[in-house]
């Protein structure tokens, strides 16, 4: 097998390198804490770790954050220097999120959620798009999109 380091062809062991479990060789070992010396049997058993979906939605925030943050505090009557306190956050963040100027990341976004009982924080909408078929004969050329564009 493999060292998932260096790629040697030599015997592994199971370490942990910068939070993650890889099989290294013994040399590799050393950039890492070693936790199991399986045997050869063992290393044909072992899995590799399932990789993150990549189709997943990640998180964002909504275009209109900053009116929304804005609005929200004032109905609550607090002052830009209070929310901030109570955010633990710089007064010239909350001043720069409101303004617009930053986007918030989206810890800070969920705490300003939670404290204004607002939602700034949303899963992408899916695309539109569908992709044509990959077949000769639906492939489409730049006159049939001057010919839709006319009609």
């Amino acid at each position: 097998m493999n060292c998932h380091i260096c790629g040697k062809n030599a015997s592994l062991v199971l370490a942990i390198v910068e939070s993650v479990e890889l099989e290294v060789c013994s040399e590799c070992s050393r950039f890492g804490k070693v936790i199991h010396k399986p045997a050869p049997a063992q290393l044909q058993k072992l899995k590799p770790a399932p990789r993150p979906r990549q189709d997943l939605p990640e998180e964002v925030i909504v275009a209109d954050y900053a009116e929304r943050i804005r609005k929200r505090r004032g109905q609550l009557g607090l002052t830009q220097e209070q929310f901030a306190r109570k955010l633990a956050e710089r007064e010239s963040a909350i001043q720069k999120i409101e303004a617009g100027t930053i986007e918030p990341s989206i810890p800070t976004a969920r705490k300003i959620e939670q404290h204004l009982h607002i939602v700034l924080v949303e899963e992408p909408e899916p695309a539109m798009f569908i992709p044509a078929k990959k077949d000769a004969s639906s492939t489409m050329t730049l006159g049939d999109l001057i010919k839709k564009k006319e009609a």
